[in-house]
């Protein structure tokens, strides 16, 4: 079977509720359970960590991705099946989506927001054909659903486009989700 790789965006924070970690650890099993490679920001800390600590205790293969400045900081994990160093963020989030045949956000902060908001954008460009899922653990990105379906009511997103970004808290629909993904029509002008 064709191993796929899948980039996971969450942060170097666990958050202040175990469901967050719980569901990094559901998600982690869920990955290697189906055949999917972890492509990941590379650090041992926070969800992070607990993410890629749980793909390789299951035997799955966690591939990070990591800007030199972050390295020098200490915050790489040690132990991964490839840690490769890019020059910023920018080129991080470039390598992530080569490397990656699928998106997913665990809840997290600005940083992740930003990673999967930019992977759906782009894919609406035409430079990520990837499908961007956002994991909706305890309904924590309900509010941020509700503001594209508000941008979708509004004009600004063509209803079409709206459906090609996912949010579940099922792992379940979420493979769905991913093995149905057909990506955007490029927008003509």
């Amino acid at each position: 079977m064709f191993m796929k790789n899948i980039a996971v965006y969450c942060g170097a924070s666990v958050g202040n509720d175990e469901m967050y970690q719980d569901a990094t650890v559901e998600l982690a099993r869920w990955l290697v359970k189906n055949d999917y490679n972890l492509v990941y920001g590379g650090g041992g800390v926070g969800l992070m960590g607990i993410l890629a600590r749980e793909v390789l205790a299951a035997g799955g293969k966690a591939y990070g991705v990591m800007p030199q400045e972050l390295v020098d900081r200490g915050a790489a994990y040690d132990g991964l099946t490839e840690l490769r160093i890019v020059k910023n963020m920018s080129e991080r989030k470039q390598t992530m989506l080569k490397m990656s045949d699928g998106c997913i956000a665990l809840p997290g902060g600005p940083g992740t927001l930003e990673e999967i908001i930019e992977a759906f954008s782009w894919a609406r460009l035409g430079d990520n054909n990837n499908p961007c899922i956002l994991y909706n653990v305890g309904g924590y990105y309900d509010y941020l659903k509700q503001a594209f379906d508000l941008m979708t009511k509004k004009g600004f997103l063509t209803k079409k486009d709206r459906y090609k970004l996912f949010f579940s808290d099922s792992l379940e629909n979420v493979g769905t989700f991913i093995e149905c993904y057909i990506p955007p029509e490029i927008r003509q002008y």
